[in-house]
């Protein structure tokens, strides 16, 4: 059996082996604003209110400041909107991730306009920003709209940002058919990868999905990102010893009922 020094040796040289489900303290430095939308009257969806629970998770593990919403209406959400965008003004936030998945069309008075959620990053320096839309549903108004143009257009994204589409402009996703959808499902495990770059994440998430899909639904970024982005920002810092007794101690306690 392993002494409890040659563990934590052991798990120095994998910390990898430390990522599991627990979730870490939140940092202000890191925001999150989580919306799933289900619960429409006239096309009801399955998936979006699990895909914002599972990344809602995913950015609390990874110690982001998360508010998530489900089944938020159109005044629900442009409220946390406008509080999103002045938590993003703080000195002290470094990294920004707005995620929505749902219904989406270009039709900007019933639905939220993407543009002015870019609007509320404008000026503001030295910090990033990623956009995250599993929208684009098929027919989101019951037959009674067909709007000029299909699916959601493409925007540019501005400089030190990303923005990533489940599929590419002007085409459909679909609902899928497991707990999540086909997008999410891989965003959510190749997020997970504490070592990756979102960036490469994300090239591993279109060949799933393109794959999956038999090529009909390719997910899309456009990015004017200028430096590497991790989900656990932590990820690249070696812990001394000392720390990682620390962290599985706390991990221990927090597994082990009535351990102190």
């Amino acid at each position: 059996m392993l002494s409890r020094r040659q563990l934590i040796k052991t798990l120095t040289a994998a910390p990898s082996l430390l990522a599991g489900p627990l979730a870490r303290a939140a940092d202000p430095s890191q925001l999150a604003l989580v919306i799933g939308n289900s619960a429409y009257v006239q096309a009801p969806l399955v998936n979006p209110v699990n895909d914002a629970n599972a990344m809602g998770a995913l950015f609390g593990q990874a110690g982001f400041t998360v508010d998530k919403r489900v089944n938020a209406s159109q005044t629900d959400m442009l409220a946390a909107i406008d509080r999103f965008g002045e938590q993003v003004r703080r000195s002290e936030t470094k990294l920004a991730v707005f995620y929505y998945a749902g219904h989406g069309a270009q039709l900007r008075q019933r639905c939220v306009d993407l543009g002015a959620l870019l609007g509320k990053f404008a000026g503001v320096k030295d910090k990033t920003f990623v956009i995250i839309l599993d929208a684009c549903r098929n027919d989101p108004f019951g037959g009674g709209y067909r709007p000029e143009q299909r699916g959601l257009s493409q925007f540019d994204a501005p400089v030190g940002s990303m923005l990533a589409y489940a599929t590419s402009p002007g085409n459909f996703t679909t609902d899928g058919s497991g707990s999540n959808g086909l997008y999410t499902e891989n965003l959510v495990r190749e997020l997970s990868n504490r070592n990756a770059r979102i960036e490469d994440a994300l090239k591993r998430v279109r060949l799933n999905v393109r794959l999956s899909s038999n090529g009909e639904q390719i997910p899309w970024e456009t990015t004017s990102l200028e430096g590497d982005v991790f989900i656990f920002h932590d990820a690249q810092k070696k812990l001394s010893e000392a720390e990682l007794e620390k962290l599985i101690e706390a991990d221990l306690v927090a597994l082990v009922p009535g351990r102190r």
